[in-house]
């Protein structure tokens, strides 16, 4: 309607409960009905009006499981049920796209098709709490509808014959849509609706019965005509204090920030080159039979056919040490071992934790099955399986911890403050990830937190987190500059020559190549090398007691040890398996110790005489995340494997991205271009909506003005009903849904009532952007704002960050888990709209959970292996205490690494509500005539 898209449904029609019918298909990850694919997430709603039960069943890339959604009993409106992944066949079903909301829903009720009142509440599909009011109601926001909704609202009512009407509206991608008309509805607790009811109720009467009089009477109540109007609150400081005090008159605007990933298992690689006729088959299969064409396996259907082959092609047995090619036989038998043991790992599959990649190496001719000709097939492929890099119950703990710290910490009103701009509308917030399964999930617990939500992680993943692979996936757009610093680096722990690249404006330590590397390097890696064969060793033995226990039993016997899937929903330890003597989490000892043995060889090539510095940081995180969840396996050697591994891994980490500050910005610019291009298309539009607020408030306000002194001198007329197409024409800004080829950043325009909120400062608005990533984006971010003014295009400026922060910087060498960036906008009102410190920016960033049990003191350090969570360090200020960064030199400095608003794509999957202003003139000038802030606007506007 509109111009706007239907959204895709189609009906499974079940004339008696379980009916096997041809047209309907049923796969892990959609349905198909008549040809025309449903990917989950989707919406399954019985065709019975009278049930209501409806049923989300989301993809295993977010988990899977299914959420079902009620009429609320208690306090829920909503349950998830993880384990349950097949659609319902006890009758007849319609099934729908997922709409993604921003976890709001809106209740619209008409009064005719003339006025319609509409309320915001929490979402049930976000986390099936319902949120109440002290009398008992659920908590409901009245909100602006847009004019294409109206419009909406008075098709409904005219096509129901239904005056008094009530239905619900889901905002998602931009558009409205109806979901549900439940007719004859009230709202539950407004003296604003009913007033305005009375209102449009006794205009009907009046028209039909004594239409001489309706033009006459005025459309206000006559108890409301001299009712004052409540004040609203005035601007308050809304800083944090880290940067001292600027004045009462500064308001938050936005709040931007780029996180890393919580606390995670080693990332694991396997790569075998097969020849075995059952692998090289199933290759054939999920690649549409093309012999030189490679073979990705996620979906659990495909992992379970390659788990089923490599059963059988695992010896029972091991082989003894022979000849070269027993040695290779048994090394080859060994890797299938581990792929098999990764893929039992965990209960049952999902794509967002393992994936395997089959790429053909060998063809040769062979005759065609049927003897006519013949054709290529594969003799020998390489096998690439990638796993772990898997969130743990800490790294989700302390996602979810930090989500409530910046809860109470970086918004007005100490915790509660943030909840009631969201549950408004007032908070524009948008959350996007990586495509990595890590990040997505710590987004997911972070939100949890923020918003204090409840329950399991899917569904708040798949409502609130957007995902965008290439703004913070991936290092291929300096995989060049990268190998060029290794290769440089690797230079400088063989010589020990380093060169000093200070200037006259730029002086430090930091300032040479290779810094952060300890003079003694090259003496440090032999010792590396023989402490992690120390280690490795110790795994062994346990690895042989585990693999001789389960080589008793038949390989089709083997019990998963545990649930991922079931571990999403938890931020507790398994007690049990640690009670036993295994790992923690899903790793066995096979798998623990393939994980060793790998490390061992890959830092140190024997035959070639070979250290590979690249493997330092996997050795170091291989170390601490064993020092934090297997400090009961007593691995003798692994404190001061992880003493020297760090001392290395301080160096050569942040050497990765650049050799030397002038590569740090280059490889940063490269890595987080679109990112930065992102912020600062974030930055510029919440200048220009606070720019807008103010000039048409300030225009109001001299409106308002005349208005008076027009109405001292003369009595006013009275007022009349305006009919919904005069309303659309003076209805408010906050009503209006701008195109979004008028927004650069393509997006969708909601607000408050201002007038009947029941709120204190309904023009208050903040806009929140998140950014989950991983390591490689936050280094590349802070290398930027360290470094940018060492550009040639900048020379001169001085940097962003101060001394004090540069030099605590350089100390920092691991931006660890958790670890952030903030820059937040401050608006000073009290200074000219034109003056460029009417907008002030604010920079810290945290080192996220950079800490070891081996510094904590005594009763810390107990507590962290109890635990196994490592707490994440407070914000840090990037500025002197007392000095001011305008939003135009943050602006300058950044732009020449950024890409350019023109060359960003439009957003794929746009999620929730956001500001509504844009630079465009005409919005501007419709904007100036339509703002009510002047007491005299019409109480009966439909909204």
């Amino acid at each position: 309607m509109y111009g706007i898209p239907v959204p895709r449904y189609a009906l499974v029609n079940r004339e008696e409960p379980y009916q096997e019918l041809d047209y309907f298909i049923e796969e892990e990850d959609y349905v198909e009905v008549h040809g025309n694919r449903f990917w989950k997430p989707f919406v399954e709603k019985p065709v019975d009006g009278d049930n209501h039960s409806i049923m989300i069943y989301y993809p295993s890339s977010a988990g899977g499981g299914m959420k079902n959604l009620f009429r609320k009993v208690g306090n829920r409106s909503s349950e998830f049920h993880p384990d349950v992944r097949r659609v319902r066949r006890d009758g007849s079903y319609i099934y729908e796209e997922f709409m993604p909301t921003g976890g709001t829903d809106v209740k619209v009720y008409t009064v005719g098709p003339e006025y319609a009142h509409a309320e915001a509440r929490k979402s049930p599909v976000v986390d099936g709490v319902v949120m109440r009011n002290p009398d008992g109601k659920e908590v409901r926001y009245p909100v602006l509808l847009t004019p294409n909704e109206k419009q909406m609202a008075r098709e409904v009512c005219m096509a129901f014959r239904q005056a008094v009407c009530g239905f619900d509206l889901l905002r998602s991608d931009g558009c409205s849509y109806v979901c549900d008309v439940n007719g004859w509805s009230f709202v539950k607790n407004s003296h604003k609706y009913y007033d305005d009811a009375a209102c449009v109720l006794r205009k009907m009467f009046l028209d039909a019965k004594a239409p001489h009089l309706s033009s006459a009477i005025p459309p206000t109540l006559p108890w409301k005509v001299n009712e004052p109007v409540q004040p609203s609150e005035g601007l308050t400081r809304q800083g944090s204090g880290l940067m001292g005090t600027f004045g009462q008159s500064e308001e938050l605007r936005c709040v931007i920030v780029v996180i890393r990933h919580g606390d995670r298992t080693p990332k694991q690689k396997v790569k075998l080159k097969v020849t075995e006729e059952k692998l090289l088959n199933l290759m054939l299969k999920y690649n549409g039979g093309r012999p030189r064409s490679e073979t990705k396996l996620k979906s659990a259907v495909q992992l379970q056919d390659l788990l089923d082959a490599t059963r059988m092609l695992v010896p029972r047995y091991r082989p003894g040490h022979g000849s070269d090619s027993e040695a290779e036989d048994l090394e080859h038998a060994e890797k299938l071992r581990q792929v098999k043991a990764v893929l039992e790992e965990g209960g049952h599959f999902s794509g967002i934790y393992r994936k395997v990649q089959l790429k053909p190496l060998k063809w040769v001719k062979a005759p065609k099955s049927n003897g006519e000709g013949e054709e290529e097939r594969p003799v020998e492929a390489l096998m690439v399986l990638k796993y772990g890099g898997v969130l743990t119950h800490a790294g989700r703990k302390q996602a979810e911890e930090l989500g409530r710290f910046f809860r109470n910490n970086m918004y007005p009103g100490e915790g509660t403050g943030l909840l009631r701009l969201h549950s408004t509308y007032r908070h524009d917030l948008k959350i996007y990830s990586s495509d990595e399964g890590r990040v997505q999930m710590s987004a997911a617990a972070f939100a949890k937190g923020l918003l204090d939500l409840e329950g399991q992680l899917t569904p708040i993943l798949v409502s609130l987190v957007s995902k965008d692979s290439s703004m913070l996936d991936g290092l291929d757009n300096a995989s060049t500059e990268m190998e060029e610093a290794k290769a440089r680096l690797n230079e400088v722990i063989s010589t020990g020559v380093r060169k000093n690249h200070s200037n006259g404006t730029s002086k430090g330590p930091w300032m040479t190549d290779g810094a952060g590397l300890p003079s003694n390097a090259s003496e440090l890696l032999p010792k590396l090398v023989t402490l992690t064969k120390k280690v490795t060793e110790q795994v062994r033995l346990l690895a042989m007691d585990e693999d001789e226990t389960l080589t008793e039993a038949s390989p089709y016997d083997v019990i998963p040890p545990y649930d991922q899937a079931k571990a999403l929903g938890k931020t507790n330890i398994d007690i049990d398996r640690i009670a036993a003597g295994l790992p923690c989490g899903s790793e066995g000892f096979l798998l623990m110790y393939a994980r060793w043995r790998k490390l061992e060889r890959d830092l140190y090539n024997e035959r070639k005489g070979r250290f590979d510095i690249t493997q330092i940081p996997d050795v170091y995180d291989s170390c601490k995340y064993d020092l934090l969840h297997n400090a009961h396996l007593n691995l003798k050697g692994i404190d001061k494997l992880f003493k020297v591994a760090q001392l290395l891994a301080d160096g050569v980490i942040p050497n990765e991205y650049g050799i030397n500050p002038k590569q740090k910005l280059k490889i940063g610019s490269k890595i987080a271009r679109r990112l930065l291009g992102k912020i600062l298309i974030d930055l510029r539009n919440t200048r220009e909506e606070a720019l807008n607020v103010a000039e048409l408030k300030s225009n109001q306000d001299k409106c308002s003005k005349s208005t008076k002194t027009e109405n001292d001198d003369k009595e006013s007329p009275p007022k009349f009903f305006i009919n919904a197409d005069d309303t659309r024409l003076s209805s408010t800004a906050s009503e209006i849904s701008i195109d979004p080829d008028d927004d650069d950043d393509k997006e969708t325009k909601y607000r408050l009532d201002p007038k009947y909120a029941n709120v204190k400062t309904p023009e208050r608005h903040v806009r929140t952007r998140l950014y989950f990533t991983s390591e490689s984006h936050i280094h590349s971010l802070m290398n930027v704002l360290r470094y940018c003014n060492l550009d040639e295009s900048l020379q001169g400026e001085d940097s962003l960050i101060c001394q004090s922060a540069l030099e605590r910087l350089y100390k920092t060498k691991e931006l660890d888990y958790m670890s952030y960036i903030v820059i937040r906008l401050f608006e000073n009102t009290d200074v000219a709209l034109e003056d460029p410190k009417r907008f002030r920016i604010e920079l810290t960033f945290s080192r996220g959970a950079d800490l070891s049990p081996l510094e904590m003191n005594d009763s810390k350090a107990a507590s962290l292996p109890q635990e196994h969570t490592l707490p994440i360090n407070g914000p840090e200020r990037l500025q002197e205490l007392g000095s001011y960064l305008t939003l135009e030199k943050m602006e300058k400095m950044i732009r020449p690494f950024a890409m350019p608003a023109e060359d960003f794509p439009p957003p794929s999957v746009p999620a929730g509500f956001s500001g509504y202003f844009s630079k465009s003139a005409s919005v501007l000038e419709r904007l100036v005539n339509l703002w009510p802030f002047h007491k005299n606007a019409a109480h009966t506007n439909g909204k």
